[in-house]
């Protein structure tokens, strides 16, 4: 289960947190770098983004002498709990964590409690380039990021299925309930508080309140219950319908990949719109899968990374936070063949050349088009997601 880490335990150890070497200074930050080994605290439950980073690291320390070390987390709270521990022990330099993706309620309480370096995102080179406009990319689950967080990929909520057994999409979660009655079995979602998996329950709740204003703003205790209502009514009724009758439930996204692939399931739900296409490429996947969207929308985000406010090699972070951002890398995330994750850049920022290493990519027979994604729901605040976990584990909670 997630490590909770309450404000409390967080503030007694808030202190404020500067940086070392100006991130306007970018000469200076690329000298300090040369021959630091970052270690990059990062999700390492799926085979291509293992890979992807595998690939940042080759390119960081062939143009900038940087050595990328990808430290494969399960759980980015327990980076976050090692950050903290360090502050307790007052060891506010040398520490062991240099980079952290990371995002919602894990990025609000390091803002909060001031266990970040920065601001550094605004100021590096290739920030010109990040659509600011037009993407989610100075806020966080509603929280501002004020340059404590870099983006580097988009995402937003889409549904697999697959065609050979499931005609057509499903409109609404109601939908997927009845259809859920109807197919018994051929449905799941991960576990909570996997990430994927507490993502599911925001975008039932989402789908199913009447008014989903309360949800950008901090849980009330006055009409928590009132508001999650639907949510457990729906829940109540689904839960025996899914796979292994809800006894059991996959620990990651890349196992519901699995189950469809050996025939277990015909819908799963993914954060990324080329999840699909990149499981087909990499014949993880049968060609018939497709994805969706529920018709009053999903729910989308930007993936981020920040620096500890005690990180040993804070400028090969930068480092690395910035090539992140460039067009090279961008492009080769977005390329369903290495990843299929939405881009945070804005393309008329771009060169010609660029644009057109954009365009020549193909998404893939599975990914939906910007328009057929259409306009992603905000994030809840991070507070219903922590609620919304814990009140899950209490009633359905499992263990493998």
């Amino acid at each position: 289960m997630r490590k909770t880490l309450t404000a409390m335990t967080l503030a007694l150890f808030a202190t404020g947190a500067m940086a070392e070497t100006d991130p306007t200074d970018w000469d200076a930050v690329l000298e300090a770098a040369n021959g630091q080994t970052v270690y990059w605290n990062a999700w390492g439950g799926s085979t291509t983004t293992n890979e992807f980073i595998a690939w940042v690291g080759s390119r960081v320390q062939e143009d900038y002498g940087v050595t990328l070390e990808h430290v494969k987390l399960s759980d980015t709270a327990d980076a976050v709990s090692r950050v903290l521990a360090e502050r307790t022990a007052g060891q506010d330099e040398g520490g062991a964590i240099d980079m952290i993706w990371i995002n919602g309620e894990n990025f609000a309480a390091m803002k909060r409690n001031e266990l970040l370096f920065g601001p550094f995102a605004e100021d590096l080179p290739n920030w010109q380039f990040v659509d600011v406009d037009g993407k989610s990319v100075q806020s966080d689950f509603t929280v501002p990021t004020e340059g404590y967080e870099s983006p580097w990929a988009m995402a937003q909520v889409v549904f697999m299925y697959d065609t050979a057994d499931l005609a057509n999409p499903l409109p609404n979660m109601n939908a997927l309930l009845d259809w859920s009655s109807a197919n018994p079995g051929r449905f799941t979602y991960p576990q909570p508080p996997d990430f994927l998996g507490s993502t599911f329950l925001k975008q039932a709740l989402y789908d199913l309140v009447d008014d989903p204003t309360p949800l950008l703003s901090s849980v009330d205790d006055a009409n928590y219950t009132e508001v999650t209502a639907p949510l457990w009514g729906f829940m109540d009724a689904l839960t025996p319908t899914l796979w292994r009758e809800g006894r059991a439930y996959p620990q990651t996204g890349a196992t519901q990949i699995q189950l469809i692939a050996d025939g277990e399931l015909d819908l799963a739900i993914s954060f990324s719109p080329g999840a699909a296409s990149a499981a087909i490429a990499n014949f993880e996947l049968p060609d018939t899968v497709r994805t969706f969207v529920l018709e009053n929308g999903t729910i989308g985000n930007a993936s981020f990374v920040a620096i500890p406010y005690n990180a040993s090699a804070s400028e090969g972070a930068m480092v690395v936070a910035n090539f992140l951002l460039s067009p090279e890398s961008q492009a080769r995330a977005l390329d369903p063949e290495n990843l299929g994750y939405g881009t945070v850049l804005a393309m008329d920022s771009l060169s010609d050349a660029e644009r057109a290493a954009f365009d020549a990519i193909d998404l893939g027979i599975a990914t939906l088009t910007p328009a057929e994604l259409g306009t992603a729901l905000a994030e809840p605040h991070p507070s219903w997601m922590e609620r919304i976990e814990q009140d899950w584990v209490n009633r359905y909670g499992v263990s493998e």
